[in-house]
């Protein structure tokens, strides 16, 4: 490869930004959504991100006061907790975990017959703190969540709902959207960890640029 041909890779993803912005043209955004949405189609190179995120009022400064506070963040899987920027989080002093591995979110999902996802919201729900969820892989994490709102025993501040599929996906988006739990939800079936992850990843770049951290 010559000198010529290499592309650093700050400006690949200026370039792809750029890109991003030109094909989006005159489409209406708010510029507060605009950040998520864009850096969702740049992990994803689909632009039905344009169409299909869903943020509850108030959903995204909602989202920045979490985390400029240093809340907990719990992701529903070790993939969408691997896409976090670590160094972002460290520099607001955010942490984030994943409860999917633990021996005991698999003994409660054995005992009460219920998938580890959902146990993983029960761990969640036992630590009493404030936190985001981040969903990207399991529609059972988001129903588990808002039937935990239902009853009154947990409501997180804020639901990442971004599983992928096609077994209740959909309805459990909707549920979700429809409990009025703040949210920013990827309606329909696309979404997946990499883009929950991204949806994290924005929020803290924008944090990062409003504070005049240069990455």
């Amino acid at each position: 490869m010559t000198e010529s041909e290499y592309i650093r890779p700050a400006d690949i993803e200026r370039r792809s930004f750029g890109i991003i912005a030109a094909e989006l043209g005159d489409r209406e955004i708010p510029p507060e959504e605009r950040p998520i949405v864009m850096r969702c189609i740049h992990t994803t190179a689909d632009f039905d991100y344009a169409e299909n995120l869903y943020f509850s009022p108030g959903a995204v400064s909602r989202a920045k006061a979490l985390l400029r506070s240093g809340t907990l963040i719990v992701t529903d899987t070790n993939m969408a907790l691997s896409g976090i920027n670590k160094p972002a989080l460290a520099r607001h002093r955010c942490e984030a975990v994943c409860f999917m591995a633990d021996q005991e979110t698999a003994a409660a999902a054995k005992a009460q017959d219920i998938t580890r996802a959902a146990a993983s919201v029960d761990k969640a729900a036992s630590l009493g703190r404030e936190l985001i969820y981040v969903c990207g892989n399991a529609p059972t994490a988001l129903l588990r969540i808002c039937g935990h709102h239902e009853s009154g025993s947990f409501t997180p501040s804020l639901v990442i709902g971004m599983p992928v599929g096609f077994v209740n996906v959909v309805q459990s988006k909707e549920r979700l959207i429809a409990s009025g739990i703040p949210c920013i939800v990827a309606r329909g079936r696309k979404g997946g960890s990499n883009v929950a992850a991204a949806v994290i990843n924005a929020l803290l770049y924008e944090l990062d640029a409003e504070s005049g951290v240069r990455r």
